[in-house]
């Protein structure tokens, strides 16, 4: 199911001249230093690219916003009618924060911003956005931050609704992002990078919120290759009876309680030239329902576990855009799919699984299921040879409790996660280091296998890191890894905020775009 999507151009015309049913300024609040040196306590500030809009209201624009209540917060959108003063018949002013000193808005905050103003203006269905943008190195940024946003802010899931939603209005169709030259290259090279970026976040999103009745392991399988194969990667997919040949007892395991059997997609991407030698393997956990198995979740918030397959989800969507932007270093992306679920057939606590690395496991809680399926995936991924491993799951509901919503979690090589951290700060999506402690791992040794599935002593207690600690053992010594947990950030189920909906947020998608291309330019 693909969701209507937003489109997006340049244009360099003046703002209040353009011919769209709506316009984005930006606005600041104004902190209390700065109302004591101006002595207009209170006072909005417009933010640069509005100045002729200002204009046009004979600068009584921030008067009339502070008397409907505007404070210029972060994300805060407030409309208004124009009544002809300028073409657009609706400026839609939206909060920046406080105005940095000597600095342009930092890229997240105008992401946020353009993604709020644009989802804010659903039911318009031309809109341009004149948001504040440096004219120094970091324009690019700025720029690819409010495309991003506004194409993000654009997506609503096509759904199931089978009768009309008259209170429904339909998400923007066209955005046009003005710039002081539409036809300069690097604006343009910017925006269809966004656009590659966007549109493989919004799949990922797709997936994430599709019913899981129509995407079990099967189907997932076949839309994930599908698209590959229309992408140009190649494509490998394993099915039940190959996984059990091929000795992938993580992933039989934790799928045979299903009728619904379980998959491995392989998708690869070869650059023109053999590229800068280097090879960089993607792998996502692709539960697309999770009951937890024998070892049954609670009934409340279930239904939320169709996100489960959320980091298959995003290292094949990123594998789609890999294919787009041709970044100079092989990628490899591995999604083990499974549905979990409790039937006479079901794995059990107590079982002990050979993997495919040749490590046997004893199972003590099947909902630990994920870095089953993931731990065949990295053995196969070190096997075919890489140098960088990144692999993304909603692993563990530890990394909510330690890290929140936002904020994903990060294991693994000290060096790669670093830099996993230094993209989460580059893309607008979090990620912080963890460590993974040798007591944590004394207490996975089994008595009857290699290893056990967690820690029995530890319970509850670091459960994000003893799913760290567990993929850690399927890793071979000359591969660097990283493990980003996204339970968190990867599904967002309250109210839409910034270039959030509700559902499937696309997390990390951009952030492991953003490695590949690091490792492309930096090795």
């Amino acid at each position: 199911m693909t969701s209507p999507r937003t489109t997006l151009s340049l244009v360099d015309t003046d703002p209040a001249e353009l011919a769209v049913d709506a316009i984005v300024i930006g606005v600041h609040s104004q902190t209390g230093e700065q109302a004591a040196t101006s002595g207009l306590a209170g006072t909005l500030l417009l933010a640069s690219g509005a100045e002729s809009i200002a204009a046009a209201f004979d600068g009584k624009l921030t008067e009339t916003l502070a008397l409907l209540g505007a404070t210029g917060g972060p994300g805060e959108v407030i409309k208004l009618a124009t009544l002809g003063t300028i073409t657009a018949p609706v400026v839609a002013v939206v909060g920046l924060g406080p105005e940095p000193a000597g600095a342009a808005p930092k890229p997240e905050v105008l992401r946020r911003a353009a993604g709020s103003a644009v989802r804010a203006l659903a039911g318009a269905s031309r809109v341009a956005v004149a948001l504040p943008l440096p004219d120094d190195a970091d324009a690019p940024a700025a720029l690819r931050a409010v495309a991003e946003g506004a194409l993000l802010g654009g997506y609503r899931f096509a759904g199931y609704k089978t009768r009309p939603q008259p209170a429904r209005r339909e998400p923007v169709a066209e955005v046009l992002v003005a710039v002081p030259d539409a036809t300069e290259g690097t604006a343009q090279t910017e925006v269809a990078r966004a656009a590659a970026v966007v549109g493989a976040v919004l799949t990922s999103r797709d997936w994430v919120n599709t019913a899981p009745n129509e995407l079990r392991p099967p189907a997932f399988a076949d839309a994930v290759a599908d698209a590959a194969r229309e992408a140009g990667l190649g494509v490998e997919v394993l099915d039940e009876a190959a996984l059990r040949d091929g000795g992938y007892g993580g992933i039989i395991a934790v799928g045979q309680g299903s009728e619904a059997p379980p998959r491995l997609v392989k998708l690869t991407y070869t650059p023109q030239g053999g590229g800068n030698g280097k090879r960089v393997a993607l792998v996502g956990k692709g539960i697309t329902f999770d009951t937890g198995g024998i070892s049954i979740k609670p009934a409340q918030g279930m239904w939320e576990m169709k996100s489960d397959m959320a980091g298959a989800a995003a290292v094949g969507a990123a594998m789609l855009a890999v294919a787009a932007l041709k970044p100079s270093v092989a990628v490899t992306g591995y999604l083990p799919m499974a549905e979990n679920m409790p039937s006479g057939t079901s794995y059990r606590p107590g079982d002990v699984i050979s993997m495919y690395s040749g490590k046997k496991v004893e199972v003590l809680n099947t909902d630990a299921e994920g870095r089953m399926i993931l731990a065949d995936a990295i053995a196969r991924a070190c096997e075919d040879g890489t140098d960088y491993l990144f692999e993304t799951s909603t692993l563990t509901g530890g990394q909510v409790i330690s890290l929140g919503k936002r904020i994903a979690g990060v294991m693994g090589t000290p060096e790669l996660c670093e830099r996993v951290k230094v993209a989460g700060e580059a893309t607008g999506e979090p990620a912080w280091p963890m460590p993974l402690p040798d007591d944590v791992r004394k207490g996975m040794d089994s008595d009857v296998a290699d290893i056990s599935q967690v820690n029995a002593g530890m319970d509850r207690a670091g459960h994000m890191l003893q799913g760290g600690v567990f993929l850690r053992e399927f890793v071979t010594e000359d591969v660097a890894w990283a493990h980003i947990d996204i339970a968190g950030p990867g599904y967002h189920s309250g109210e839409p905020t910034g270039y959030w909906t509700k559902g499937g947020t696309g997390v990390p998608v951009r952030t492991l775009l953003h490695l590949v291309e690091d490792v492309a330019t930096n090795g």
